[in-house]
């Protein structure tokens, strides 16, 4: 363990900025960043790490920020995207959500938890940690990479990785929210749709057409039926699978469909292979309609805000650590030694840029951050300023204890 009075320093350094951590939190909270938007709040982000004297500060050609320390061998890359979902309907916010609220000591607003609320921390622990001699810069490269990740989970670290700045990092911690503990993995995800073809005909003679939304319908209700089927895992848990939305074409509202489609959120756990997921729905599609009925993986190519476009299919695989490996017994080290209680390690429910970092990279990673997801893409997203506080400490102190485990 280091020495208990650098321990002690850190800490009074990290309490010492307090109102300015949190300050910072509301001044990005309150840059709307929907949509891979992320310009005015990257540039919010680059401004604090240029005056912290970070070595580098740039956008890369995606539109992401990040900010470099160091030049060591170690690479170790601090993720936490930057951009939101929307707020849907403003009526039902009862306060703004970009001004946001502080009662009893929680911050309430847009992107607080997820995941704007790791950013200070990751940013500041950077500093601490070089300017308090934990962070050695002759032996670590550390980058805070602010990125898009609602967009679509895992483009930003694909390109972080293989098209700008191509930098291949050792260890990779993720800030969405965690409660405070050591996240080692999350299921993975498979977005595919479903689409049938009918015969359109005027309503009025509908015993003429072909109605795709009715070819559909034996469909749904079989996934709806499905889950218990699916595999499980005593860590990643049980598989899932949701109908998550529909599309139907039709001349007009007064004709029979000709065309409807369903889009299928599949989250696969340890032990399911996309050969399996796609067997499972092939064998609920009846044999009369498998020639007007198709199955298709989903593929992503949107361009960012700043036009850049990387194609990607949407697969992400489930990944996990054993409580043994290195960068997850250092993250448990890291908690014992600023004070929080002692608690298990866990695993998210929603899917982070863990998919490519580990699941497709293989390049090893956990989870800390502030927050609790349950609140995460609703009206109370919210995180406590004490955790958000109290992550600093987090950041600066593990590259030191990775170092030494």
């Amino acid at each position: 363990m280091p020495d208990p009075s650098l321990i002690q320093k850190l800490q009074n350094e990290v309490e010492a900025k307090r109102e300015t951590l949190i300050q910072f939190l509301r001044d990005i909270c309150a840059i709307p960043s929907m949509d891979s938007q992320i310009g005015p709040v990257g540039e919010r982000v680059a401004a604090e790490m240029r005056q912290l004297g970070f070595d580098e500060v740039r956008f890369d050609k995606m539109g992401n920020i990040f900010g470099r320390v160091g030049h060591g061998p170690t690479v170790i890359v601090y993720d936490s995207h930057i951009d939101t979902v929307g707020i849907g309907d403003p009526d039902s916010w009862e306060w703004d959500p970009f001004v946001g609220k502080i009662e009893n000591g929680v911050f309430y607003a847009r992107g607080a938890c997820d995941e704007k609320g790791s950013t200070p921390g990751m940013i500041y622990g950077i500093a601490l940690g070089r300017d308090l001699g934990l962070i050695d810069p002759e032996q670590f490269t550390m980058y805070y990479f602010g990125n898009m990740e609602e967009w679509c989970d895992g483009i930003a670290p694909n390109s972080f990785v293989e098209v700008d700045p191509q930098v291949r990092p050792d260890f990779v911690v993720i800030g969405e929210p965690t409660k405070m503990q050591v996240y080692r993995g999350h299921k993975g995800r498979w977005e595919l749709k479903i689409t049938a073809k009918g015969k359109s005909v005027h309503a009025a003679a509908n015993h003429l057409g072909d109605n795709a939304i009715y070819k559909m319908l034996p469909i749904i209700e079989a996934i709806s039926a499905m889950e218990p089927q699916l595999g499980d895992h005593e860590f990643l848990g049980h598989g899932k699978i949701t109908v998550s939305d529909m599309a139907v074409k039709t001349p007009s509202i007064n004709a029979v469909p000709d065309e409807c489609t369903i889009f299928i959120d599949r989250r696969m756990t340890f032990g399911e292979t996309k050969e399996q997921v796609r067997a499972q729905l092939e064998a609920i599609v009846p044999a009369e309609q498998k020639d007007k009925i198709t199955i298709e993986e989903l593929f992503y190519d949107d361009p960012s805000y700043t036009g850049f476009v990387l194609p990607v299919d949407k697969y992400f695989p489930a990944w996990a650590y054993p409580e043994e490996h290195p960068l997850v017994v250092a993250g448990q080290a890291t908690r014992q030694a600023i004070g929080l209680p002692d608690g298990p390690t866990g695993k998210w429910g929603f899917s982070t840029n863990g998919i490519y970092w580990a699941g497709k990279a293989n390049i090893p990673s956990i989870g800390f951050g502030p927050g609790d997801e349950l609140t995460a893409h609703t009206t109370e997203d919210s995180v406590s300023l004490d955790e958000v506080v109290k992550a600093t400490e987090f950041y600066a102190l593990l590259p030191r204890m990775l170092s030494r485990s």
